[in-house]
């Protein structure tokens, strides 16, 4: 699903490398947190899994493609497969909260009365129904973060990546969207969560990946990161 070969990652010809010499593979259907210090380089990661930014260095197999290899057709077709939660969320200020949702299936081409059904229903989940006619500069951080999660897994995708996808909300609503991920992760979607919360980590019992001193080390246990991260902070 997901392999890293000595990648490294810089900004520009003169910046230093953010990450350098990362290695690590994740099987399809797999549930992963990828953590560390801030700072740290998650969200670069990140951006190079959402196929945002392309390697300095290495090489990117995704969903058992050559990211290098690919051409402009072939990166709209995968990035298609791929949910993404932003830190800035990135709606559109000009879609409603429905039309937001309802964008990732609308490339796609699905039938008009089924996107209406399921963005509907996932705007009841996530509890926004009633401001499915909003526009997101009317929302709160909290309500647009969950718009951007719903917009993110509508489509069920091959692969979600959420950066720190409940930092803006309230506990009980974090656990909510995390029940989410998960029934989505035993539909077969591969999901990696960037987050800083020890809190998420110990409830749930899924394996780490400590992003620190620019690489990425191999899956660890839940409770042993968590105490990783108290101290690094």
């Amino acid at each position: 699903m997901i392999k890293f070969t000595d990648v490294s990652f810089r900004y520009n010809e003169t910046a230093q490398n953010v990450l350098k010499g990362v290695n690590f593979a994740l099987n399809p259907g797999s549930f992963h947190f990828l953590t560390g210090p801030s700072g740290a380089g998650k969200t670069s990661l990140m951006k190079l899994l959402a196929l945002g930014n392309f390697p300095s260095g290495g090489r990117i197999t995704l969903l058992d493609k050559d990211v290098e290899t690919l051409d402009r057709k072939d990166l709209c077709s995968l990035r298609q497969k791929i949910g993404v939660v932003f830190q800035d969320f990135r709606l559109l200020n000009h879609l409603s909260a429905f039309d937001n949702v309802a964008l990732p299936m609308r490339i796609q081409n699905k039938p008009e009365n089924q996107i209406k059904e399921h963005v509907n229903e996932l705007l009841d989940w996530v509890g926004l129904g009633e401001h499915k006619n909003d526009f997101p500069p009317t929302l709160s951080g909290g309500q647009q973060q969950r718009i951007a999660i719903a917009r993110a897994v509508i489509s069920q995708p091959e692969l979600l990546l959420a950066d720190e996808p409940t930092g803006n909300l309230d506990d009980e609503i974090g656990f909510r969207l995390m029940g989410l991920f998960e029934q989505l992760n035993k539909m077969g979607t591969t999901i990696v969560i960037a987050t800083h919360s020890t809190q998420i980590i110990e409830t749930f019992s899924h394996p780490c990946l400590i992003l620190q001193g620019g690489t990425v080390h191999t899956p660890q246990k839940t409770n042993f990161i968590a105490k990783k991260i108290k101290n690094a902070t």
